[in-house]
């Protein structure tokens, strides 16, 4: 139901996550994420623990699906020091190619501890459906 745009993605976010880094606007990084069928809609999940849900953007442009959001530093006192930070802070993104059989017009996202959920119905025309036969039809006459 989709196809993966950039192969070295997966080599990018292994890197990220044992530097520790995340990504830019320019260059942002990989978010983790399942796929999946559940009845007749298609269900694609990513991780995005800490970022606000107005960190959060989807488009959609034909066939490509694009998620982008960007954690963001957690306003600190003054007063406050720093012991330990290992919770990448920057910008995450991810681009999808669609099948043709998903419904676009229709996707639907909902945000809930730290997880962003898009449902894409599966589209009418790609549902199994019967053809009906038509009438009885009057022989045909060849000529000769």
């Amino acid at each position: 139901m989709l196809m993966r745009t950039d192969p070295f993605r997966e080599l990018d976010r292994l890197a990220q996550q044992l530097t520790g880094t995340a990504g830019s606007w320019s260059r942002p990084s990989a978010m983790p994420m399942d796929a999946y069928s559940e009845g007749e809609e298609y269900v694609i999940a990513f991780d995005l623990p800490g970022v606000a849900k107005d960190a959060i953007d989807i488009d959609v442009e034909r066939n490509m699906l694009t998620v982008k959001a960007e954690r963001r530093p957690v306003a600190k006192a003054d007063d406050v020091r720093m012991e330990l930070s290992e919770r990448p802070l920057g910008v995450f993104s991810r681009q999808l190619v669609l099948a043709d059989t998903l419904d676009t017009e229709r996707i639907s996202a909902d945000y809930e501890a730290g997880v962003l959920t898009l449902r894409i119905p599966i589209a009418e025309r790609a549902k199994p459906r019967k053809i009906a036969i038509g009438g009885e039809s009057a022989p045909r006459q060849i000529s000769g």
